[in-house]
């Protein structure tokens, strides 16, 4: 019976399909390509090509570029004075029906530019017919998204600036607290918890300037490449790319309209960024465990079981690891789109939006997530020390002492692997050892020892830069605040 009803629906759907392309009407004479066509587009195929369900973000970025184009064209003789103050009114009402929700999206017109276009011309005649004069949609899009993604990396960099900050005092509340730092998931020296934080600050930190570089590459101005080879108009590309804040101009045209790198190393940039959260999202969801209990997450970023009451489950670290693999499939999808494309602009570039689109998104929830979650941590030292004080995490340290004493290094790593597996077989720690005991293994070792395989003498002696030493890590953290301050 399923299998009937299921055909059915598919069967019904699809006569859906073919109705509207058989039932569609004649071109509009308002459309702009429709003097060259004989039989109108269907249904399906405006449904399948229109991009305005989701490129209507570009909105305001779009009002924002024809503006600048506008004024350029009057300053250039190109447009009447008053054609100007009419694309300026209409395009403030636009603005305004816009952001208050009022606007109307059309299907039939396709894309964000024609829908605004076309609002445009009603309102204000001829002068909207005007306002496209010496430009194409190709290099109009072009310059939409760039005015979209420089905003959202300037939002994102701030993002990344809190949530460094929000580590850092984190960082410095724990710049003492000595938990296991682990190779292979096995515990292998001991260091504080401010220094393990102070490497995800160096994580981000990277991120940011990243972000930083890749705004350089996206600030260029394609307005006026027009379709593929700029226009016969005189216009000032350098006037429009100050206007609008563009630190230069795209200086080849095929190049202009094509080009999608900037949308693609930005995505490579927030896949690094990701990446960088997920590692950490891991961490976070370890060290909640109750078999590891190092932290604890506040409850507004966790939830419950249906049928296990006791259950405290890291929903957001766990979902910020999985949408890891949807911003990095998002990369894949936009080289993928690229690879194959001659020049100049193809059709396959409106494909380009909605992979940027959730990258941001995705990016901009995550990053304002946790820089509220670090906030919300609660640190257990006691199990953390207890942690560090299992598997012989000073043996490094009781071996550099015996390379001080004068032993070979090789000689000293050998000596401390024998004492560690004698320890083992007693089942105590290497501090459990008598100094009898130690000298079983060297001679050189005396009386001091003892201070240097303690948690504290292990973390203190790392005093260099980069160095897990307390003194280290606060130092790090002025070094760090100083440099946020500065992004």
């Amino acid at each position: 019976m399923m299998n009937r009803w299921r055909v059915a629906a598919v069967f019904y759907n699809s006569a859906i399909h073919w109705n509207l392309i058989m039932t569609a009407q004649t071109p509009k004479k308002g459309e702009t390509w429709s003097g060259r066509f004989s039989e109108p587009v269907s249904q399906l195929v405006k449904r399948y090509t229109a991009s305005v369900t989701f490129d209507n973000r570009l909105a305001i970025f779009d009002i924002e570029g024809s503006l600048a184009h506008a004024e350029m064209l009057q300053t250039q003789g190109i447009i009447s004075a008053q054609d100007l103050t009419d694309i300026q009114r209409g395009m403030a009402q636009i603005r305004s029906e816009i952001t208050s929700g009022q606007f109307e999206w059309s299907i039939d017109l396709e894309d964000v530019h024609m829908n605004i276009e076309s609002r445009l011309t009603a309102i204000v005649g001829d002068a909207g017919k005007r306002l496209h004069t010496g430009r194409s949609r190709n290099d109009q899009v072009a310059t939409d998204v760039r005015l979209y993604l420089r905003a959202a990396i300037d939002d994102i960099t701030g993002l990344l600036k809190a949530l460094r900050g929000a580590l850092l005092d984190l960082a410095e509340k724990h710049a003492d607290t000595i938990l296991p730092g682990f190779t292979h998931l096995q515990v292998a020296q001991p260091v504080t918890f401010g220094h393990h934080l102070l490497a995800y600050v160096e994580m981000f930190g990277r991120d940011m300037e990243r972000m930083t570089d890749c705004r350089k590459r996206v600030n260029r101005l394609p307005l006026g490449a027009a379709a593929l080879a700029g226009t016969t108009f005189p216009i000032d590309r350098q006037r429009v790319a100050k206007a609008l804040g563009f630190d230069d101009v795209c200086h080849n045209s095929l190049d202009a309209v094509s080009d999608r790198d900037f949308a693609i190393e930005f995505c490579a940039a927030s896949a690094l960024v990701m990446t960088h959260i997920s590692r950490l999202s891991e961490e976070l969801i370890i060290w909640m465990s109750p078999r590891v209990g190092f932290i604890d997450i506040a409850d507004r970023f966790c939830t419950g079981s249906s049928i296990m009451p006791q259950k405290k489950n890291p929903d957001v670290p766990e979902l910020a690891r999985g949408k890891t693999g949807r911003v990095n499939g998002h990369l894949v999808s936009l080289l993928t789109l690229m690879k194959g494309q001659p020049l100049a602009y193809n059709k396959d570039n409106q494909e380009d939006k909605e992979p940027l689109f959730d990258t941001v998104d995705t990016l901009t929830d995550t990053l304002r997530i946790f820089a509220d979650l670090a906030t919300g941590i609660t640190v257990k030292p006691e199990a953390m020390r207890a942690a560090a004080l299992q598997g012989y995490a000073t043996a490094t340290d009781l071996a550099d002492y015996l390379v001080r004493k004068g032993l070979p290094f090789r000689n000293a790593h050998e000596a401390v692997a024998q004492a560690v597996r004698a320890c083992a077989e007693k089942g105590c720690d290497l501090t459990d050892l008598s100094l009898e005991e130690m000298r079983r293994f060297s001679t050189l070792i005396e009386q001091d020892v003892y201070s240097v395989l303690t948690l504290e003498g292990s973390v203190a002696a790392r005093n260099h830069v980069g160095g897990t030493a307390p003194a280290q890590v606060r130092a790090a953290i002025t070094r760090a605040r100083q440099q946020n301050d500065t992004k």
